[in-house]
């Protein structure tokens, strides 16, 4: 089934840009067609993690990643999901949006990201979609709104049978003073956990291996997670 990105854009959108937005993609290990690949998505947070992720999967699959400063709700971010989504095939997707959108409309957010993870299950339909959760603040006013964008993640994902990679609570618990390096970002030890949750969720994914359908066809093995269609809930 052909999938046209342009049918799950947003009709309309109030957000205004950043001063600066910016998009980082690499893809680890691009020229290795016959090995898995997870895809990671997400903004400034993924890219702190996604070295170590990296490390922690290099004897279980490849990784590429694609951080960026846009919100769901902007016209170009489901163009841009398109492009990178284009340079698979890709067994694990990761998806997380949410810190760049504290201030958005939260109707046009919640309506976008439904979207965005709709036009994912129907363009991939043989990957293994999980969500992933937004991370905390060390403001309590911002990680409350952060929290909120989660429920409704959480929410989505229990309707739509997916799962989740909760990154929020284990950094919740955590020092402020001592794990933050600012308002967003984390300090080493703590990304390096993150890195762990986000490995162990792949990891998990592509237990229990079979030929696909999409593998078969390029005569690729893909690893898959016994699942009962995206079923699995990982937290």
């Amino acid at each position: 089934m052909s999938v046209d990105y342009r049918s799950y854009m947003p009709k309309s959108t109030s957000r205004v840009r950043e001063n600066v937005e910016w998009s980082i993609r690499y893809a680890y290990n691009a020229t290795d067609k016959k090995s898995p690949r997870a895809l990671i998505i997400g903004d400034s947070i993924c890219y702190a993690y996604q070295r170590y992720v990296r490390k922690l999967l290099e004897d279980t699959c490849n990784v590429s990643f694609w951080a960026s400063s846009a919100c769901v709700t902007d016209p170009s971010y489901l163009r841009m999901l398109d492009f990178e989504t284009d340079d698979g095939p890709f067994d694990v997707v990761c998806f997380n949006n949410g810190l760049h959108s504290l201030t958005t409309d939260r109707g046009e957010w919640e309506a976008s990201y439904r979207s965005a993870v709709r036009y994912l299950r129907d363009k991939l339909p043989e990957t293994t979609l999980l969500l992933t959760l937004c991370t905390p603040l060390k403001d309590p006013a911002l990680t409350a709104i952060s929290r909120e964008l989660d429920d409704f993640a959480e929410a989505l994902a229990e309707e739509q049978g997916l799962g989740t990679i909760d990154l929020f609570s284990p950094m919740d618990v955590r020092d402020r003073e001592t794990d933050w390096s600012d308002c967003y970002h984390f300090k080493s030890d703590a990304v390096e956990v993150q890195a762990g949750i986000v490995s162990d969720a792949i990891r998990a994914a592509l237990g229990g291996s079979q030929l696909s359908a999409r593998r078969e066809k390029a005569g690729r093995y893909h690893h898959h997670f016994a699942r009962e269609g995206n079923e699995a809930r990982l937290h």
